[in-house]
């Protein structure tokens, strides 16, 4: 599937949740709970963006590895998985056992910006 068109829809889906915690979640959570929602959005958009990115590095005339890029762009989507995801089940189960998660999902956002540095070394 195209790198550029999953970039896309996570960007999209990002929009719409930071849309969502805006408007019906003031009377569903604190403030705490808010800038928790918030968080997982804009690491969201930013990780979206930079598999964006990554979708466009590869179309481009620059000599790439392709295997690098792929692997950068999945490690990022794994990570907003895995680090957005459980913020946002957070703030609306409650569940704060999922907050234990989040640090596996930054790790993997990690790993797929380095993943992305070693293919430009």
């Amino acid at each position: 599937m195209n790198i550029i068109f999953i970039g896309s829809l996570l960007a999209a889906a990002a929009v719409a949740l930071g849309a969502f915690g805006a408007h019906a979640l003031k009377n569903r959570t604190d403030e705490a709970g808010l800038r928790t929602w918030d968080t997982g959005v804009r690491y969201h958009m930013s990780h979206a963006l930079g598999v964006i990115a990554i979708g466009l590095l590869q179309i481009s005339p620059a000599a790439v590895d392709a295997t690098w890029l792929e692997v950068s762009a999945g490690l990022l989507l794994a990570g907003i998985l895995l680090f957005s995801g459980p913020l946002y089940l957070l703030v609306l189960t409650g569940w704060r056992w999922l907050g234990a998660v989040a640090p596996l999902g930054g790790l993997l956002l990690i790993a797929g910006w380095l993943a992305l540095a070693r293919m430009v070394w």
